[in-house]
Order: C-alpha cells, then structure tokens, then sequence
C-alpha cells in the first residue's frame, strides 16, 4: 500500500543578495508502507530539505505531498499538525532532547501532541531500547549512545506509520553508530513503521537493501 507521495515537489530559499536558490526539485517520490529505504546525499544536497518538508516542518513552494492517503496542503492548520503527529516520527541527528526533562518525560513529551501520553507505552519502549533502568535519568547523565536511544523510542512514542531519520548516525562512534542503526530499524518493522533515512556515510548505506541517490531523485541545481 502506498504510504507517502510526493509529485512536482518544490523548495527555493532567498539569497542575501537577492533572488533565490532553489533546493528541492523534485518530480515524483512514492514509500510503500513498511519499506525501509535510504536515500544517499552530500551536506547541503537538499535531503533534509526534503524531510523537513514531508514532516510538514517547512512549507513547499510548489507540488503535493500525500501521506496516508491525504493531502497535506488541503489539509487546515490543526488537521496537517494532527496528521503529522499521529503519522511521522522523527530521529534528529542531534537529538533534540528536552534537557530539563528526565528520558521518560521527553517520550511521554512527543506523546502529547499525539494520540496522548500512554505511560505504560512509553516505559515498554524505553526497555525495548534498553533505557529501562534510566526513566528518572536526565539527557546529561546519559552517554550519546544512549541518548540517542531516547531519540528513538520518542519517535516510535506514537505509534507512526512512517518514521524519518535524518543522518541519525552522525553523532556517534563507529559501534554505536552500527548499534543505533540496526536498533532503528529492527524497531520499526517491529512497529510496522516505514523509515526513510538520509546519510552521506556509505557505511550506514551499505546496511539497506534499497538506496536511492538523491541527486538523481532531485533535479534542483546545486
């Protein structure tokens, strides 16, 4: 079943001199529910662009998102923030942890803009990513390995039907890196959550059966 499509999808940014750069150009996208697909692109390509704006975070300048059956832009403001919510998850490469809120608070915290918080959930998950004896921990106390971790159970909190990754790896060392990776993905098909991630690190790459260039996907002029 078809989970996310993208058609005639268009970014530009202005110039401090004027006139624009255009980022994301990009003809047509489709992510099958439950796939696990990786797209291959250089720091500044565009790719995530391109999350931002299938994860509603930016606005496209031009073309159509569909995700869930839906069209995101005629979708109202409260209808496209519930949508996103209740669909998408997010692994940031740094993070983005609340640091005044303990590792269960900040799962509990992506629950409530959500279906609501469900503390039993996001306990399960947080043992699931092996935090369990770490609930009342704060991010500082944690090492960036296991950080990332709370990354992940917060973006499986609400039970997404697509879950992106954007360089979810860059932070960490070679075996943490490959640890978070396969964690990542073996929680999603768990879940039955499609991931798409973006890296640049052929390492990370070379753990995908499907790997797309996005250079090739997107015809924005660098």
């Amino acid at each position: 079943m078809l989970l996310l499509a993208a058609h005639d999808l268009l970014k530009a940014f202005a110039l401090p001199g004027g006139g624009t750069h255009r980022v994301v150009d990009v003809a047509e996208f489709s992510l099958v529910a439950g796939a696990q697909l990786a797209l291959r692109g250089e720091s500044g390509s565009g790719k995530t662009t391109f999350l931002h704006l299938i994860a509603g975070i930016l606005a496209a300048d031009g073309g159509s998102i569909t995700l869930d059956g839906r069209e995101v832009a005629t979708l109202g403001e409260a209808a496209r923030d519930r949508l996103r919510a209740e669909t998408i998850g997010y692994i940031f490469q740094t993070f983005n942890l609340l640091q005044g809120h303990t590792v269960l608070e900040n799962v509990e915290f992506g629950m409530a803009f959500g279906r609501g918080v469900d503390r039993a959930h996001a306990e399960a998950l947080l043992r699931r990513v092996g935090l369990g004896d770490k609930l009342g921990h704060f991010p500082r106390q944690l090492s960036t390995g296991q950080q990332q971790r709370v990354a992940v159970a917060r973006a499986l909190a609400n039970r997404p039907k697509l879950v992106l990754a954007d360089e979810p790896t860059g932070n960490l060392d070679a075996r943490n890196a490959r640890e978070a990776l396969a964690l990542i993905r073996e929680v999603c098909r768990e879940n039955g959550a499609a991931l798409l991630l973006v890296s640049h690190d052929e390492g990370v790459l070379g753990q995908f059966e499907q790997v797309q260039d996005f250079a090739v996907l997107n015809c924005a002029v660098p």
